[in-house]
């Protein structure tokens, strides 16, 4: 006997529930700071066997290591030892906490800040059509080659943009910076209660700043709305310190910045190896 027609309007059947993501990586941010006291407490031996088995933990070599795992160390003293992970899977990057948690030198190590977020692509990167209908309004001829020409690199920038928006590669750069980031909803600059074509003209005006800054600044924007306090999570990677300061002083003067924006804490590091963050940290002493 035939199964009966699904009727023709139907919403289509629901995907099997996971918490794997599909189409970019879940990310988090934690920021540690070592407490003296339980390090004291060990003997020499014990503190070496300490920091190489968090060592073991942090390794983004490791079998089972999420597809992206990185340390820093953190200027002033918010914190001390920066973790930086995203996977598919949320799990996986879970068990980076607990397993730094429960190892020996868990003790020593505070929890100060988490950060939970995911890998996306904004709804302000054109779209190719959008693009064309871009070229268009600067008056670009859209039969002319120069269209052609304008249209195809943008479409094949884009794929790459896509990609590293979700599934970013990390530089070999030595200075990180993060910070989260609203867009403000007060009652004389709701940015919620603009037009799309508003809002998508100021983003416009803003990537525009962020792109001055190709070969000094590496961006990796995540989406944290309904994930944690704030709606999204800035990760900037420098050249040179003085860059990070640089990029983010010139897009503040951008409206989508200057009237519209709101920062949470920033937390500055230094990117190292774990042996070499636990030497710097004074875990062990060589």
């Amino acid at each position: 006997m035939n199964a009966p027609a699904r009727p023709p309007h139907a919403a289509p059947p629901l995907s099997e529930p996971t918490v794997l993501m599909k189409d970019g990586w879940h990310c988090l941010h934690l920021y540690y700071k070592i407490q003296q006291r339980p390090l004291n407490l060990m003997t020499e031996a014990e503190r070496s066997a300490a920091a190489a088995e968090a060592c073991a933990i942090l390794d983004p070599n490791r079998p089972g290591a999420p597809a992206r795992l990185l340390t820093s160390v953190v200027a002033g003293h918010k914190a001390d030892l920066c973790v930086l992970a995203m996977d598919f899977d949320p799990l996986k990057l879970e068990a980076i906490r607990h397993a730094l948690r429960t190892s020996a030198l868990g003790p020593a190590l505070e929890p100060v800040y988490s950060y939970v977020s995911i890998t996306e692509v904004s709804e302000y990167v054109p779209t190719v059509e959008q693009y064309g209908e871009r070229l268009k309004a600067e008056g670009t001829d859209p039969a002319s080659p120069a269209f052609a020409v304008k249209l195809k690199t943008y479409e094949e920038r884009e794929v790459q943009m896509r990609k590293q928006r979700l599934f970013p590669e990390f530089p070999a750069w030595p200075v990180l910076c993060f910070y989260p980031m609203n867009k403000i909803r007060d009652p004389h600059a709701n940015w919620y209660t603009l037009p799309y074509s508003s809002r998508m003209e100021m983003m416009t005006e803003h990537g525009k700043s962020g792109m001055k800054f190709g070969g000094k600044v590496m961006q990796v924007i995540t989406a944290s709305t309904g994930l944690d306090d704030w709606e999204w999570g800035v990760t900037l990677w420098g050249r040179e310190p003085a860059y990070i300061k640089e990029i983010v002083y010139t897009m503040r003067f951008d409206e989508a910045s200057a009237n519209y924006g709101a920062f949470g804490p920033f937390y500055l590091s230094y990117i190292l190896s774990p042996a070499e963050a636990m030497r710097h940290l004074r875990v062990v002493s060589s």
